[in-house]
């Protein structure tokens, strides 16, 4: 066992853990959108757990950062926090913000983050930007809401979890960027029983078809 200091506190943990596991462990919460405890290789995509290590060149991800002997790390400073709530505003500008309609009200992580950051859901200064379709029926019995999803990869993650490859991927590039099904013949079954997909993710971008109940 090593020793860290977060927001001073010290903290005994296994050398070469994630800092982001760390902390959540010990009740130290920080924004996340694309972490899954234990994963070995964390894409740091969403840019929400920025915190801030002695000795460093500036604000890190937690997710990827491993933790050292006599680490001290700071969680709340001022530049943390502004990287925080630019992060968010960003994914809210593109973001349906339609909390009253969506599965995940009142269990969403956007509301989470936005409650903890102290910000309203709303994407100003910036001009929120949506994708023309609303709704991505190719799947056999899911709903993909393009416009709710902040591509955590969380979906993708579990799948290959569960079924030792994903039946979800990227596709296309940029403001483009979305999660599509694929290489499903014969298998919606299997598919179906699992649903881990759905129950993973933060914001509701993927809920079972109308009409269709959860197994």
């Amino acid at each position: 066992m090593i020793h860290i200091t977060v927001d001073q506190k010290e903290i005994a943990c296994e050398e070469g853990s994630a800092l982001l596991d760390v902390c959540l462990e010990n009740g130290i919460y920080i924004p996340n959108l694309c972490h899954v405890a234990a994963m070995e290789t964390p894409p740091a995509s969403c840019r929400m757990c920025m915190v801030a290590v002695e000795g460093g060149g500036g604000p890190v991800t937690a997710c990827a950062t491993r933790v050292i002997d006599g680490m001290v790390v700071r969680t709340d400073t001022d530049e943390v926090r502004q990287l925080q709530r630019t992060a968010l505003k960003l994914l809210l500008s593109v973001h349906d913000i339609d909390c009253r309609n969506c599965s995940a009200n009142k269990q969403c992580e956007l509301q989470n983050i936005a409650r903890f950051l102290k910000v309203g859901l709303k994407a100003a200064p910036y001009a929120t930007l949506l994708k023309e379709q609303e709704i991505d029926r190719a799947h056999s019995f899911l709903d993909y809401l393009p416009n709710r999803c902040v591509l955590c990869g969380k979906c993708i993650h579990v799948c290959a979890e569960k079924n030792g490859r994903p039946y979800f991927t990227f596709a296309r590039r940029g403001f483009d960027t979305v999660i599509s099904a694929f290489g499903m013949d014969g298998l919606e079954a299997d598919c179906e029983a699992c649903l881990a997909c759905v129950e993973i993710c933060p914001v509701g971008a993927l809920v079972v078809r109308s009409g269709r109940d959860k197994k």
